[in-house]
């Protein structure tokens, strides 16, 4: 599956970049093209200036608002972001199109941090400006999620989660969601902990993508996970991950595959590498919320059988109830087992509901401070109508 990916704001001109970085791998490793272009929007000129993949001329790196923000952004003020985006959106759309027209991407996939300003506020007015002008392609959005310290102290980034969450969800065919928390270790620097979070961000993807692209017969899988396979997949709240089992080398005779010990150890691999997936995705979620999901084994050929895939499959069948579910193989590589996973279509996500709770009493309590509520306590109750669209 090829994309032309869109990185909103700081947090999405990184993730973007990191995708750019991943394509030129997969060029040169795989042969294979999995980005057809990358582009980062911004409203701050340092940001842009930040990105090392992503090509450095002004159609793929593109500074919007200059008026409005001197090229030093918008002070998380996402209603602003999404503003600029609107006015100044069809400087976006000219560089989408000539991307287009040099490489025809199957979908499009915008990506911004949620709790920021420009990056907030633009993702949802620039993916319905994609929509409307590629009606018969989908349109996604992997959303990243504030830290922990982020909520506690910045009451501003619950109520741009909010807007954010609910105005990208209503303009896009689907919405990976990423918490940022997940990554987070207190072993690195700051510089070195962004870096790694947008790695591993990224990583999933990676095999999803290339799987549908290859041209060489022997790294083909017997069943082919394609662009129709992800796109069918793909809907509404999404989460992707990746688990990995270490295959060690083999010091056993010829024909000792055939060893029941041996048949038992590649089962265990994949469920291991499957439960590491599970424990790997990129937001806590209630697999049995899922409706539809989807699996990618990639291992050596000789690792991989029909009573493996029958073990996976059940596996995750066991724990996604009520989903729909998608597989495929793809013969690449010596030394690990990798799986895939994505869950789509969550009904019953905890942690959106919360945020859009935490948005309601933020809205509320500023209505209060204004005195445009008086003593009534109408709004915490309230649907998510409520809550502004940034469209």
């Amino acid at each position: 599956m090829k994309l032309l990916v869109i990185g909103c704001g700081q947090c999405g001109g990184r993730i973007a970049d990191e995708f750019a970085r991943r394509d030129k791998r997969a060029r040169t490793q795989r042969n294979t093209e999995i980005v057809t272009d990358a582009l980062a929007i911004n409203t701050d000129v340092t940001d842009l200036s930040g990105l090392f993949f992503i090509k450095s001329d002004h159609r793929h790196r593109i500074l919007i608002g200059g008026r409005k923000s001197g090229g030093h952004g918008v002070g998380k003020i996402n209603e602003l972001g999404a503003e600029i985006a609107r006015e100044e959106g069809d400087r976006v759309m000219e560089s989408v199109a000539r991307a287009q027209q040099r490489s025809d991407a199957d979908a499009f996939l915008l990506i911004a941090g949620a709790a920021g300003g420009t990056g907030s506020g633009a993702i949802a007015e620039l993916a319905q400006q994609v929509k409307e002008h590629y009606v018969d392609k989908p349109v996604y959005a992997l959303i990243v999620l504030p830290f922990r310290y982020e909520e506690a102290t910045e009451e501003r980034s619950i109520y741009n989660v909010g807007t954010c969450l609910k105005s990208v969800y209503l303009v896009t065919d689907a919405v990976f969601l990423v918490d940022n928390q997940r990554y987070l270790t207190d072993k690195e620097s700051i510089r070195n902990n962004m870096a790694r979070i947008n790695a591993q961000v990224v990583e999933p993807f990676y095999n999803v993508l290339c799987a549908g692209e290859e041209t060489d017969a022997k790294f083909v899988g017997s069943r082919v996970l394609d662009a129709g396979d992800i796109i069918q997949t793909l809907a509404g709240w999404s989460v992707i991950g990746h688990g990995r089992s270490i295959i060690p080398r083999s010091r056993l005779p010829f024909g000792a595959k055939l060893d029941f010990r041996n048949w038992v150890a590649e089962t265990d691999k994949g469920l291991h590498a499957m439960n590491q997936a599970k424990a790997a995705l990129s937001l806590k979620c209630r697999p049995e919320d899922a409706r539809r999901a989807l699996y990618l084994l990639t291992a050596p050929p000789g690792q991989m059988s029909m009573d493996l895939i029958t073990d996976l499959s059940a596996s995750l069948k066991s724990i996604a109830t009520e989903a729909i579910i998608r597989s495929g193989d793809y013969p690449r590589g010596k030394d690990f087992l990798d799986i895939t996973l994505i869950l789509s279509e969550l009904t019953n996500s905890a942690r959106i509901s919360d945020y859009f709770s935490k948005t309601i009493r933020y809205i509320y309590q500023r209505k209060r401070k204004r005195g445009e509520l008086g003593e009534q306590r109408a709004g915490l109750e309230e649907t998510l109508r409520d809550i502004p669209l940034l469209l």
